[in-house]
């Protein structure tokens, strides 16, 4: 077990939240990626992608954060997949070069989830 998986969840969302996306991740192993899912409230592991689906409370509010987080996988350069209704967004990552999760999906999660707090 690595030193951050002994970290309370926040914590562990804030030290991946604080690290940067690599160019050539490489896929991760589904025991470390089932390690790291634990630090993201509400994310779960469905195949090789990494999903979350937020709600909002109109659709501005739903905008402003597919807007952030654009921002977010532009500065990146990794992109999610998402699904946008009205009041809902769903976000998928996952590393289409590595065939399945790497370290910057969870990365930018992290990330997604900084937006909202």
């Amino acid at each position: 077990m690595t030193a951050t998986t002994h970290q309370a969840p926040d914590s562990r969302l804030a030290a991946l939240a604080a690290e940067g996306c690599r160019n050539g991740a490489p896929r991760l192993v589904h025991a470390e990626a089932a390690t790291l899912v634990t630090a993201l409230p509400g994310w779960s592991i469905v195949g090789d992608s990494l999903r979350k689906a937020y709600s909002f409370a109109d659709f501005d509010a739903t905008m402003d954060f597919v807007n952030a987080l654009a921002d977010v996988a532009r500065s990146q350069n990794h992109h999610p997949d998402l699904a946008v209704s009205y009041a809902r967004c769903g976000v998928t990552f996952s590393t289409h070069d590595a065939g399945g999760l790497t370290r910057n999906d969870f990365i930018c999660a992290a990330r997604t989830e900084r937006l909202l707090g």
